[in-house]
């Protein structure tokens, strides 16, 4: 398959859909079930949960910085520019 402006177009699109997803569901178990996920994390690890929500906070802002710096901008770029054939 050739690697096309349409189709890394549609590539990017999607790779947004599901990053955006991925963060909702991080968000979603932190506000549902942030008490299970808090045990299984200190299973493993020993913090407290200052630490624990500081952290994922953090997480959560980077996560979300690379999905727009990967796969929307570059989306949008494809999407709104005119280039010349």
């Amino acid at each position: 398959m050739n690697m096309t402006k349409d189709n890394l177009r549609t590539f990017l699109g999607w790779c947004t859909v599901i990053n955006l997803g991925l963060l909702l569901y991080w968000i979603l178990a932190l506000v549902f079930a942030r008490d299970w996920v808090f045990w299984v994390h200190t299973s493993a690890v020993e913090i407290s949960k200052e630490s624990f929500a500081e952290i994922n906070y953090a997480m959560m802002g980077y996560y979300k910085l690379a999905v727009i710096l990967f796969n929307v901008t570059p989306y949008l770029v494809l999407r709104f520019a005119k280039f010349s054939r």
